[in-house]
């Protein structure tokens, strides 16, 4: 296969910022660092694959179809509601931010399950069908309760809003608001871990033509997902802040209607993989022969081949692991006992005895979790953009000019922005004069990349809480009805394109370093586990915000939550920034 582009190239970073992304393009997993000549394993031969008969490019148009109408659903449908939670259903800032926070946690947890239930029972196809329904079904929940008098509260004026005179959603209104994002959670968890795989599903990996489609796939995909953005980022948040919320709503949920239109037209072009079974169980069948063989003494290094279960790969791996001393405990649930091997040579209890490669996976596994950990914290300010930076644009002079006024939900747009403009110039330029002093590939290594990603992550907090202390000061020397601060929405800026340095370096590094630290068949475990970093982000995001709601809250005067006059507002970027360091 062709060796993998450097890991800091433009079409290698957008290729792979999605979640389950199997790198069919990368024949050898390169571990990091230290550990990279060990790991290297034996790429077996085109022979040893599966062979089969591709759906090509002809299938493309539908798989990316659907995929591109689901995100721009569901994108659409993110990129403003904290505004739409504050103004339209009148609910209080930290009771919306921690709806938001929880449901986007369990929206990044979910492809963790559909994945498992996609490789274990029904296969990539029905998962998708059945989560476009489900994806569907929620988008026109969430669209009625902006149609429908009987599903919102009453509406007021935008002086009673800022006095808090307003009524705010009943339990039944707030209920059918969270059943509807619960069913479009179940439609990203179904649709997010199998779309891409099931695209490679149509090529042979085997070929260089396959090869080549497999490439330009992901090229589009990532196209498509910049047209995605932007569309929602401007002409979606637009209309939905301008013209009608019904309208606006009513837009990503058509979408999501021609999302499935687009994925059943190309039913009998599609390549169907059948199930191959979870590697789940298999992480837990290694831990169970492993603690059953706890007493076991491990042999030397000279008696390794006879003792160690090594049985030939099936099909679907491309990559033979060797056997480390990293983990060593783990090794005993590869050692072959009396009477565990049947007459044909395979393992009578998969529960007792594993293989080489089981083991070595579980230690790719393990290897990630610290990164994996410390993503959870580097994450937490990201999951905020659409919450506070919006919730402060709405109490700042949003004008451009005397006729246009900057929708608060777009201002995230200036992050997307900078990722654009500084990763082809990075690519450019950065890199290759970087690697003429490190003699590295990527100029850098990835854990370089992800730790300069975090440094820009707690600049971009710093700033964040100093704007944030002048805008407040600059509300109360210059009080207004609505509260609005005689400041320009552009004093957001700054942190907002530190923001876009942190997702440039930190995101694409850290998405980089989970798919080189697994082998091509379990990659899909070590994007659904940067998802999973993701939704805990997005739990530390609401526990820091409920914890300093309480803390802040004193006898008779408003939390910092419910009046971003107050002073705590600051104090809560300068706590993210003081745990990321």
């Amino acid at each position: 296969m062709r060796k993998q582009q450097s890991s800091s190239s433009w079409s290698s970073c957008s290729t792979k910022c999605f979640q389950c992304m199997p790198s069919w393009s990368s024949s050898k997993p390169s571990s990091l660092e230290k550990q990279e000549e060990e790991r290297d394993g034996k790429v077996l031969s085109d022979s040893e694959t599966k062979k089969r008969r591709p759906g090509g490019w002809k299938a493309m148009p539908f798989i990316l179809g659907n995929e591109t109408f689901e995100r721009l659903a569901t994108f659409g449908l993110l990129a403003n509601f904290m505004v739409y939670l504050t103004r339209e259903l009148h609910m209080e800032q930290v009771f919306a931010v921690n709806i938001i926070n929880l449901w986007w946690g369990v929206t990044n947890f979910a492809p963790l399950v559909g994945a498992f239930i996609s490789d274990a029972y029904v296969g990539r196809f029905r998962t998708i069908a059945f989560a476009s329904f489900a994806s569907f079904l929620g988008m026109v929940t969430v669209t009625l309760t902006s149609w429908m008098p009987q599903l919102h509260p009453p509406r007021c004026t935008q002086q009673e809003l800022n006095l808090g005179h307003c009524i705010g959603p009943n339990k039944a209104q707030l209920g059918i608001l969270l059943m509807g994002l619960g069913f479009v959670s179940i439609g990203t968890g179904g649709i997010r871990p199998c779309s891409i795989p099931f695209g490679v599903d149509q090529f042979d990996p085997t070929t260089d033509e396959g090869k080549k489609g497999i490439n330009s796939f992901f090229n589009w995909y990532y196209t498509t997902f910049t047209v995605i953005m932007l569309l929602t980022q401007t002409i979606v948040v637009y209309i939905q802040d301008s013209i009608s919320w019904t309208i606006g709503f009513g837009i990503p949920t058509l979408c999501m209607f021609f999302s499935i239109i687009f994925f059943f037209i190309g039913t009998k072009i599609y390549v169907h993989v059948k199930a191959e079974g979870s590697p789940f169980s298999g992480i837990l069948q290694v831990f169970s022969a492993a603690y059953r063989k706890r007493q076991i003494k491990l042999p030397v290094d000279s008696e390794v081949g006879a003792i160690f279960y090594d049985p030939p790969l099936n099909e679907i791996v491309l990559t033979k692991l060797p056997l480390t001393n990293h983990y060593r405990f783990l090794n005993k649930a590869a050692i072959i006992e009396e009477d565990e091997l049947k007459p044909d040579g395979t393992c009578v209890n998969q529960w007792r005895l594993c293989s080489i490669q089981q083991v070595e996976e579980v230690k790719c596994l393990i290897r990630i979790i610290p990164i994996w950990a410390a993503g959870i914290i580097s994450l937490t300010p990201i999951t905020q953009q659409g919450t506070f930076p919006v919730s402060q644009a709405l109490k700042m002079d949003r004008h451009l000019g005397p006729h246009f006024q900057i929708p608060a939900g777009s201002i995230g747009i200036i992050s997307l922005i900078t990722i654009g403009l500084w990763l082809p110039f990075y690519d450019r330029f950065i890199v290759p004069a970087l690697r003429k002093i490190t003699k590295h590939e990527g100029g850098i290594t990835l854990l370089q990349r992800i730790g300069i990603g975090i440094i820009f992550s707690i600049l971009s907090m710093v700033v964040a809480g100093l704007i944030e202390r002048e805008r407040r000061a600059s509300a109360i020397l210059h009080p207004q009805p609505l509260g609005v601060a005689p400041m320009s929405v552009m004093w957001l800026a700054p942190q907002l394109i530190l923001m876009g340095f942190c997702e440039a370096f930190n995101i694409i590094g850290q998405i980089e370093f989970f798919n080189r630290q697994f082998p091509e068949h379990m990659r899909s475990i070590g994007n659904s586990l940067f998802s999973c970093s993701f939704a805990g982000a997005s739990y530390l995001s609401s526990l820091l915000v409920t914890i300093v709601h309480h803390v802040t809250k004193k006898h008779d005067q408003p939390d910092w939550g419910s009046s971003l006059q107050k002073e705590d507002k600051p104090y809560v970027d300068v706590e993210l920034s003081s745990i990321k360091a």
